[in-house]
């Protein structure tokens, strides 16, 4: 088979290698990739879903997956479909429980799912007198994708009327900030359940622990993910079932809004007070959970993605590894605010045989690795025990170099 990725970080990195161990595969290409996908696939840069439809269309693709958000919520999927290509991913329509806040707040409260107390506001009159409703700290977010970038945890009012102007009047975002959701804060901590959806009927991988702040102790402000570990180390066995019968629920909500979905749902939990409750939604694999949850699935990623869009995928067909697997991403120096790039990376050869690198943000030129992005490397182990995974990656760090390194010491 012919595949292609589409997307550019860990986690498309992560699928390449993991495809690539697949007898079914002969060949892989990466859009736009890094320095990573390099060592599995062949780079192409294309730069819209009409680019990469005629690359599919004409390098006859027998199976393109998709990474990040941006294409799905553009309706890649619709179009490839259109088009008698095999795709791996929600159309458009489902893909709103990403691309709108909004829309998922909804979906959620329309069909009993627990989630935050929220309200929805269109200007920065009605947000301002709506904040009055909540306790501090609260939640802010703008409706759109805002690249990630678009929720605020404010300590105080000041804080809040500051992030309503950022959104309303200086446009920060543009008219992804046309809307904001105001939710109440949720203490605890999070969980990440990444489900394969097969026409609505939901079949969840393994569960992992995102650690989202920049600062050790869970301070500072929120990233893409800076480190994960799978399976989750804070989950009882009670919480699991909870967070499992809730997903069973949210397969009878699919059903019930008639949204037909296919590809993947991540859902985001915050278990505040021993009780699971609905953060949000990505209709792709996360990152970086990807990056600790595919080192433990022993079955062929291929045969389970078209299983799972040829509607034939079962719980059974999932082998899971009993290992423990941990990854630190290694950042640039400001990130997630401003940070350069263009730095050699050094060392990475020197690295234990058995550590697995995903690249984030990388690019070759001229024979040299260079940073090109916030999130660079992520260091990744699996091994028997947690301490043992966790020691092995921070050993490795050790040996790598770039002008601006930086991570969490406490993943």
């Amino acid at each position: 088979m012919k595949i292609l990725i589409i997307g550019n970080g860990g986690r498309e990195h992560a699928i390449a290698w993991k495809i690539s161990q697949s007898t079914m595969v002969k060949k892989i290409y990466c859009v736009n990739g890094n320095g990573g996908t390099l060592e599995v696939a062949e780079n192409i840069e294309l730069k819209n879903n009409n680019e990469i439809l005629n690359f599919a269309l004409d390098k006859k693709i027998d199976l393109t997956i998709v990474g990040p958000e941006n294409p799905l919520c553009e309706g890649i999927v619709d179009l490839f479909k259109e088009n008698n290509l095999k795709i791996f991913g929600p159309e458009k329509k489902s893909a709103q429980l990403e691309s709108s806040k909004e829309f998922t707040k909804e979906f959620l409260y329309r069909n009993k799912i627990p989630t935050a107390k929220y309200f929805s506001y269109t200007n920065i009159e009605e947000a301002l007198n709506g904040i009055e409703e909540f306790n501090y700290p609260l939640v802010i977010k703008a409706d759109g994708l805002c690249k990630g970038k678009g929720v605020f945890i404010c300590e105080n009012k000041k804080e809040a009327i500051e992030k309503l102007e950022d959104i309303f009047v200086n446009r920060i975002f543009g008219d992804e900030g046309n809307k904001v959701v105001v939710e109440e804060f949720l203490e605890g901590y999070e969980a990440s359940l990444i489900c394969l959806v097969s026409k609505n009927n939901i079949v969840p991988l393994e569960i992992a622990k995102d650690y989202k702040k920049i600062g050790e102790g869970d301070n500072g402000d929120n990233t893409g993910g800076v480190g994960c570990i799978s399976p989750n180390p804070l989950l009882t066995k009670e919480i699991e079932k909870q967070l499992i019968n809730i997903s069973e629920d949210i397969q009878k909500a699919l059903i019930k809004e008639n949204l037909s979905y296919n590809g993947v749902l991540f859902i985001g939990f915050m278990i505040d007070k021993e009780s699971p409750k609905v953060l949000e939604f990505n209709v792709r694999f996360g990152d970086p959970e990807t990056e600790v949850i595919l080192p433990r699935l022993k079955s062929d990623l291929v045969e389970i993605i078209l299983k799972t869009i040829d509607n034939k995928i079962e719980k059974n067909d999932l082998d899971w590894s009993n290992k423990v697997c941990l990854t630190t991403v290694l950042c640039s120096g400001g990130y997630p605010e401003e940070y350069k790039t263009g730095m050699e990376i050094k060392g990475i050869e020197n690295l234990d045989s058995d550590i697995i690198v995903f690249h984030n943000g990388t690019k070759r030129e001229n024979e040299k690795l260079l940073t090109s992005g916030g999130r660079v490397l992520s260091v990744t182990a699996l091994e028997s025990k947690l301490e043992k995974a966790r020691r092995k990656v921070y050993e490795n760090i050790e040996r790598i170099y770039y002008e601006g390194i930086y991570y969490r010491k406490d993943i």
